[in-house]
């Protein structure tokens, strides 16, 4: 079949996520080549101390950016869409959104970004044995709690945005295990919600004015390609007010944006992860075994079809490298010169592969905002280096790359060194990535291990929720993992980096001398 015919016998696959400033829609065929596409730019609120999207607005902007999937499958095909076979809806991981038993929200839809819940996520950690970050929901849950706000005591039920968005489509209050596994901790062996830790808990509300017990206010955890409902009439109304989309269609579980960026990178198998690089950077590896202590610098949650993976989340990556670039163009503009943008990039890239591996000396520090893997609440940027260090351009371009990389790198050493974790691929993502063959090598040089871009890299997290959207139908046949590496990406072209012992070494060198020159940035921070 043709992409018309496909279309209009309601064989694609439509997948929607609601990203921190754009929500994004993806149309794909059953092998997840990209049909039809649209989107909606939004941003959030900073509203009485909290970030912050309305329930107005997540609705505004599902609808939106329905309408312009519906308008660029019409100007291209010339088919007013009514049907698909199946549909994903996925979201930033985290948050907080409660609700009583009217299904009324009882206050505005605290997101990820929010760190108000340090107290809460401090003794969950404590109290569970397990690294419980500020941004989980059963943080903001327990932060509620110890701050005696009055909504605690009306909450019937809580959960993520994708959960929300998924269950006003079905009417079902479920959510797929990996954006489940930021909500709170699963056990690996059932796939579910840890339940020695919900009893854990359940001690811990005795003294506050929760009413209910924490079982029967978190939603119900489904697993990659199980059937999690079917769109309603409302749903279908509340997706398309055009009236032309039919009820009936049926939905996958609902995921985070780790779950889906995973998928869309074919990085769900044991010994594979991916690194997801731009204004911030995070690194995923799917473990074969538990780590054997609490990290408060990893964060374990879990594949879309449950396997467990130790994640590295950093705030701080290449917005400094977007200032030094800035600085260049503003020469070649001082020089006469306009330089594409683009190539000026490219250039300032390229260069840093010709700089020493340690950078000779040079440090760089990009802390626009502060970074609780070293452990500062607030940033600055900082240029160190000696008189006999060797100052050249292609060396500070080169601190510019490995300083984007550093923190996470000194995550990551915890589980690739301390912990002996084994990586075979990870795959990369994001405009770090851009120009072949620098962030690649780069990046195999901090893990010591091949680092690939896939030339879908750049399709993102709609296109992954399309695709488990499409595994539903695969699910009976074969494994997630077997069918992304079977199916979706048999034919997929990849640019692959193996590490060079000599960068290896050079970045090992690196690190050493920024963990010692943190001192530096505590300093910059408390004085600047």
């Amino acid at each position: 079949m043709g992409a018309k015919e496909i279309i209009e016998s309601g064989k694609a696959y439509l997948g929607i996520e609601f990203g921190s400033t754009r929500i994004k829609g993806v149309v794909t065929d059953e092998a997840g080549k990209v049909l039809a596409m649209g989107g909606f730019g939004w941003e959030n609120s900073l509203r009485d101390g909290i970030w912050t999207y309305s329930e107005k607005e997540i609705f505004a902007g599902l609808k939106t950016c329905y309408v312009e999937v519906a308008k660029d499958i019409e100007s291209k095909y010339g088919v007013k869409v009514k049907r698909f076979a199946g549909i994903g809806i996925s979201a930033m991981m985290h948050g907080y959104l409660a609700f009583d038993e009217n299904n009324s929200l009882l206050v505005p839809f605290r997101t990820w970004r929010n760190t108000i819940t340090g107290e809460a996520a401090e003794k969950l950690t404590k109290e569970f044995d397990y690294n419980i970050p500020q941004r989980w929901s059963i943080s903001h849950l327990y932060q509620a709690m110890l701050n005696k706000e009055e909504h605690v005591k009306d909450i019937a039920f809580f959960t993520t945005l994708a959960g929300f968005v998924h269950w006003k489509l079905t009417g079902r209050k479920v959510l797929g295990v990996g954006d489940a596994s930021g909500m709170f901790p699963i056990d690996i062996a059932t796939g579910n919600f840890d339940e020695k830790m919900i009893a854990k808990f359940d001690e811990l509300a005795k003294e506050t004015a929760l009413t209910k017990g924490l079982k029967e206010l978190l939603p119900e955890v489904l697993s990659a390609g199980e059937n999690a409902g079917t769109l309603t009439a409302e749903g279908a109304a509340l997706l398309d007010e055009s009236g032309l989309l039919e009820a009936g269609i049926p939905l996958c579980p609902p995921e985070g944006d780790a779950g889906t960026g995973m998928v869309a990178t074919n990085s769900v198998k044991v010994r594979t992860g991916n690194i997801s690089a731009g204004t911030s950077v995070f690194a995923m590896v799917v473990l074969e075994k538990e780590l054997s202590k609490v990290y408060p610098e990893i964060d374990l949650v879990t594949t879309p079809d449950g396997a467990l993976v130790g994640m590295v989340h950093c705030n701080n990556c290449t917005s400094e490298i977007n200032n030094w670039v800035k600085i260049f163009k503003e020469f070649c503009d001082l020089c006469g010169i306009t330089p594409d943008m683009n190539n000026l990039y490219t250039k300032l890239y390229s260069v840093s592969i010709s700089g020493e591996p340690n950078c000779g000396g040079v440090m760089l520090y990009n802390y626009l905002s502060g970074e609780p893997v070293t452990g500062f609440e607030k940033g600055a940027l900082v240029l160190a280096r000696t008189a006999e260090n060797n100052f050249s351009l292609a060396n500070l371009m080169r601190s510019n790359l490995y300083s984007a990389m550093a923190t996470l790198k000194i995550g990551l050493d915890l589980m690739l060194k301390e912990e002996g974790v084994k990586v075979d691929e990870m795959y990369g993502h994001g405009g770090y990535f851009k120009t072949k063959g620098v962030g690649t090598t780069v990046a195999a040089a901090a893990i010591n291990a091949p680092v690939s871009v896939m030339e879908t890299a750049s399709e993102g997290g709609a296109w992954g929720i399309a695709l488990l959207a499409a595994y539903m139908d695969k699910k009976d046949s074969m494994s997630l993992s077997e069918y992304l590496s079977d199916v979706i990406f048999k034919d997929a072209k990849c640019e692959k980096c193996e590490p060079d012992a000599e960068n290896v070494e050079g970045f090992d060198e690196y690190i050493e001398r920024y963990k010692k020159g943190l001192a530096i940035e505590r300093t910059a921070v408390e004085v600047l």
